[in-house]
């Protein structure tokens, strides 16, 4: 743990106030015209989900949390449980879905994933912009049906439903956004 003052901060930085980990979101340092320097921010607790908004004096001292980087194997799944081994260790650890997010919709078995870790605990993931997965069910496309804006809903082999293009057939491999979940190309 590192502390630091509020004229340091960044965003992205993690923080750990009151027990609990923060993610700057945005920051803003304010000096009004009387009245002392102070800090506003809006925070995104790691673990939570949620937003709050903060106010700090300028200079005041805060906790910076250190949030390391692992790579890890996705080996398999183990009843709702993810596994991945760490690739430097070799220890297999189980991850909950709901540590995972919106990642558990684009890992495969042998995919690799980058997971955030403040000492043993898992706080989050990072995961590239755009995936590689294969169609594994979708209605052939009909030549003139033009109804639903050319694009038609295709079951990838993570079990997620997206929206994808007509020409697009069963076993197709195609580039996902993993932000928005939205098809991007083929692969």
């Amino acid at each position: 743990m590192a502390t630091i003052t509020t004229n340091d901060l960044k965003n992205g930085m993690t923080l750990l106030l009151d027990g609990d980990l923060f993610q700057v979101v945005d920051f803003q340092h304010v000096k009004p015209g009387k009245g002392h320097a102070f800090v506003r921010t809006t925070l995104r607790n790691v673990r939570a989900g949620g937003t709050v908004e903060r106010t700090f004096r300028a200079g005041e001292k805060v906790e910076r949390a250190t949030i390391d980087k692992r790579e890890m194997n996705f080996l398999y799944r183990d009843g709702d449980d993810y596994v991945f081994m760490d690739n430097e260790t070799y220890e297999q650890i189980n991850v909950s879905p709901e540590v995972l997010g919106d990642m558990g919709n684009y890992i495969v078995d042998g995919s690799t994933a980058i997971l955030l870790m403040f000492g043993d605990e898992i706080v989050g993931t990072d995961m590239a912009a755009a995936v590689e997965l294969t169609i594994a069910a979708t209605e052939p496309g009909l030549q003139g049906d033009r109804s639903s804006g050319g694009t038609k809903p295709a079951t990838l082999e993570t079990g997620l439903v997206i929206q994808v293009p007509l020409f697009i057939e069963t076993g197709e491999r195609v580039k996902i956004d993993t932000r928005s979940g939205d098809y991007l190309s083929r692969a």
